[in-house]
């Protein structure tokens, strides 16, 4: 077992009554030698194993590639996507049936550098090669150096409408094996959208894996986030274009890395 199944559980009690969309947080999500063995295998910044993101919307890396997981991460990974974890999320969050997503589609390793950020957004609403809908997130923090004061925590926000966020309800710190687990289908709001200031030599680390069910009626067809522009962005005509097409399949790709950040 890799993980600390009682804090598991105790933490989706309050899942169904949280705000503004079903979370809990769970402190010590890991053993604390899995945590620091996960930790130890995280790769470094500079690799060129990651996948970059560097536009007005994104600032990050990350790499869901199989093949370039150490063995503790791969076991973790394989650990998460199976049935018997899934069962748990099933029976103590009352999901609908949930399914693992192998290909680790949007998910795997996460890191953020000085200056790193990621707007606020929905997530994709169905998956774009599984018949899925997106339902749950579980995102586990990996830096047992982190310092409150630079930032990187969390966001969720208000969630009334499918356009645009509400105001900030909960700002959740990204400490140590500390895992947020969250349902996307609410019109889940989330994000961190002030520039994380750590030191040039820390890094914002974090696992992230996410689970589908099938899809409820009347959902968006969306393979893509959604995001929302930045309060300081709110007159820039081409953020919104970004935004555009950031959100469609067709064009995402394109924008991933923007020249002119």
């Amino acid at each position: 077992m890799y993980i600390n199944l009682n804090n598991l559980i105790d933490a989706l009690r309050n899942f169904k009554s949280s705000k503004p969309f079903n979370h809990c947080i769970v402190e010590n999500f890991f053993k604390t030698e899995v945590a620091k063995k996960l930790e130890n295998e995280f790769p470094d910044f500079n690799s060129n194993i990651w996948h970059i993101y560097d536009n007005k919307l994104e600032d990050k890396k990350v790499c869901n590639d199989w093949n370039s997981f150490p063995e503790m991460t791969y076991k973790v990974f394989s650990y998460l996507n199976s049935t018997n974890f899934i069962d748990i999320l099933d029976k103590k969050s009352l999901q609908d049936k949930l399914y693992a997503d192998p290909g680790l589609h949007g998910g795997g390793w996460h890191i953020h550098s000085k200056g790193g950020k990621l707007n606020v957004h929905l997530d994709y609403s169905l998956h774009p090669k599984m018949d899925l809908q997106r339902k749950l997130n579980i995102i586990i923090y990996l830096n047992s150096r982190w310092k409150t004061n630079w930032g990187g925590s969390l966001g969720l926000y208000d969630n009334k409408s499918d356009q645009h966020p509400g105001q900030l309800i909960s700002a959740i710190e990204p400490r140590f094996n500390r895992a947020v687990i969250f349902d996307t289908s609410q019109n889940s709001w989330h994000g961190l959208p002030q520039k994380i200031c750590c030191p040039e030599n820390e890094y914002r680390k974090s696992l992230a894996i996410y689970y589908l069910c099938k899809p409820q009626q009347g959902i968006s067809d969306r393979g893509k986030a959604l995001f929302s522009p930045s309060e300081e962005q709110r007159k820039d005509e081409s953020v919104y274009e970004l935004i555009r097409k950031r959100s469609s399949i067709r064009s995402a790709s394109s924008v991933y890395v923007e020249d002119s950040k």
